[in-house]
Order: C-alpha cells, then sequence, then structure tokens
C-alpha cells in the first residue's frame, strides 16, 4: 500500500486519481479549498478499500501547505507520493488589464506548487526517499501566445524546476516525475476549443502508470498527445498564432 498526498483533488484529474488509487487500496490525502466537494468525495470513496484523509488547503497559503503535509504524514503513516496538481487556467492577454488573473495564475500554478514542493521535500530529504509528482501541461512545451501566455509559462517554469531536482536527486531515493497531461476532458478544458478531448478516466490510467513507473517527463496520454507535442515544439510561430 503506498501513501498519496493530492492537491487539487476536489474534481479533476485530482479527483479522478484518487478515485482510482483509492480503488486499487493505495491511502490518499485529498487536498483542495472546497472543503463540501473533498467530503463528498471521501463519502464516495468510503466502501472502495484504501484510505482517505481530507485537508481544506488553499495552496497560495505556504504555512497551510506545510501544516496540512505534516498532518497527512502522520494520519497515513508517512506519504510515499506527493502528487502537486493544484492549478488554475484562463489567464488574460498581456496589456489588457488583466494583471491581477495573471497574478492569481502564477500564485496557484507556481508559487504554491513551489509552497508543496519545498514542504514535500522537506519530508522525502528527512527520511532519504519518496516520491514528487509534478503535473505541469501539454501547454509547457511551448510559449503559446494570447491568453494561454500566462498559463503556458507557469506551467514551463514547473517543469523546469522538476527537471532541476530530477538532475539533482538522481542516484538518491527520491524521484521527481514531471507529468504533461494533453486536453483531458475536466472542468478546466470545458471551454477549450479543441476538437478532440482524452476521456478523463483514461488520461489518469496513463497518469498513474508513468507515476507507477517512477517516468522522468512524459506527455501523457501517449496517443494523440505526445507527437501533438513534438509538432507544437517544431511549428513556426505563424502556425502557432493561427492555431491558437
Amino acid at each position: 500500500m503506498t501513501a498519496y498526498f493530492i492537491s487539487g483533488a476536489s474534481s479533476g484529474l485530482g479527483a479522478e486519481m484518487a478515485r482510482q488509487l483509492v480503488a486499487r487500496g493505495d491511502s490518499v490525502a485529498i487536498a483542495a479549498r472546497r472543503l463540501e466537494l473533498l467530503e463528498a468525495l471521501q463519502e464516495e470513496l468510503a466502501p472502495l478499500p484504501g484510505k482517505v484523509s481530507v485537508h481544506a488547503l488553499d495552496v497560495t497559503d505556504a504555512a497551510a501547505v506545510m501544516a496540512a503535509m505534516r498532518m497527512a504524514d502522520i494520519q497515513l503513516g508517512g506519504l510515499d507520493v506527493v502528487v502537486v496538481n493544484a492549478g488554475i487556467a484562463g489567464g488574460a492577454r498581456l496589456g489588457t488589464g488583466g494583471f491581477a488573473r495573471n497574478r492569481d495564475l502564477v500564485e496557484t500554478n507556481f508559487t504554491g506548487a513551489l509552497a508543496q514542493i519545498e514542504a514535500a521535500m522537506e519530508l522525502f530529504r528527512g527520511r532519504g526517499r519518496g516520491h514528487l509528482v509534478l503535473v505541469s501541461s501539454l501547454a509547457s512545451v511551448r510559449g503559446l501566445p494570447g491568453t494561454s501566455a500566462v498559463y503556458s509559462a507557469t506551467k514551463a517554469a514547473l517543469a523546469l524546476l522538476g527537471e532541476s531536482l530530477r538532475t539533482e536527486l538522481a542516484g538518491t531515493g527520491i524521484s521527481v516525475t514531471t507529468l504533461r497531461p494533453g486536453y483531458i476532458r475536466t472542468d478546466l478544458s470545458a471551454k477549450t476549443r479543441f476538437p478532440y478531448l482524452s476521456p478523463l478516466e483514461r488520461g489518469v490510467e496513463a497518469m498513474i502508470a508513468a507515476i507507477d513507473r517512477r517516468a522522468g517527463d512524459v506527455v501523457v496520454p501517449a496517443w494523440p498527445w505526445r507527437p501533438l507535442g513534438w509538432l507544437l515544439r517544431a511549428a513556426p510561430a505563424a502556425l502557432i498564432r493561427r492555431f491558437m
């Protein structure tokens, strides 16, 4: 049995990950701002074999992040895997008066992630083992224009931080996995105009499989998102502008 901490677990990828992990008997600490949704999820998961603990958490509150992770570590008998998943989308075009919205993106998607990483690494360094999982995005492989600019920048920053840690911790008992999900059907992706969305269950299955094998940096699910990732990297800027 493995003990997980998952932020952003009140809906979408985080909630589905909790469902699949608890169903196979793992222990999961679910954390998010919306306590009522976490409690509903805990009730839904109660008949399953794994254990669930609930933590109301705003990841932009660094002290609260540290306290929640320490509490989860005690409740579950030692965290094995921390999944840094909490995030928001919907930025504003730069120079259009949307600074506050873009600042919220940075504070949640990167500064909030940094607080979680700091808390997790304190636990993992103390015991010499652990697995840190960073949920970035396919949008991190290329600087995207318009309303996606700040979002893609936050996710790219998270992926680069994961690369730094993976280099630093190679050969130790601490693993770092960066997941770059493609477009998966969640509340966050509901407004996208992309013509195809991967089913939520299949997308999360691919994420968990990558975590289980301690992948380094991987786009999930593999099809069609890995080929699209390669295309995004190689495409000329004019094509990216038209596509977005």
